[in-house]
């Protein structure tokens, strides 16, 4: 392998280093996104109990409520850490693990906020529509998130594994990044 291009096999040619800066750059960019969503959703959570209808919510209720709060804290923190861990990690050489550990942040941060909208949804529709309709939505969210959010990007990078082996050169080696 060329010291130069980190996997030479993908097309690119660029260092590790190149690699890690792009790879950062990536990740940034996908969590501006949920990052700003988090916290507005967490922002909004925080304000209903303001509200004169937050009274009326039975035990069940106010007990899924906190619980969402908790966990719409906890994907905000999860996807907010990847920024203090470069601020601690600046210029020690570490971008290739502050990658690692910010794709592994970002990744648990997104299946809590899954939690936190499919739980909000069954909030929702418990209180308008009652426990049976709640608990119907919430479990169907939940499902629809993981299946758009972990599910398909897992079948889709199998399929273009397997299309991509059955289209190289016998001996050619083959890496996804």
């Amino acid at each position: 392998m060329d010291p130069m291009d980190a996997d030479p096999d993908d097309g690119r040619t660029e260092t590790a280093n190149q690699r890690a800066d792009r790879n950062w750059s990536e990740l940034l960019q996908e969590l501006r996104v949920s990052q700003t969503g988090t916290q507005i959703l967490t922002g909004f959570l925080l304000t209903i109990p303001f509200q004169q209808r937050f009274a009326t919510l039975d035990t069940y209720e106010r007990n899924l409520y906190l619980v969402l709060v908790l966990l719409a804290v906890l994907a905000t923190a999860l996807l907010l850490t990847p920024v203090p861990l470069h601020r601690v990690l600046f210029r020690r050489h570490l971008k290739p693990q502050l990658v690692e550990w910010g794709n592994r942040f970002a990744r648990v941060g997104l299946f809590v906020l899954a939690l936190v909208l499919a739980g909000g949804a069954m909030l929702l529709f418990d209180v308008v529509l009652g426990r049976t309709a709640g608990l119907l939505v919430g479990v169907s969210s939940l499902v629809v998130l993981l299946g758009f959010w972990w599910v398909l990007p897992q079948v889709i990078g199998r399929r273009t594994d397997r299309s991509a082996t059955t289209q190289r050169p016998p001996g050619s080696r083959h890496t996804s990044r």
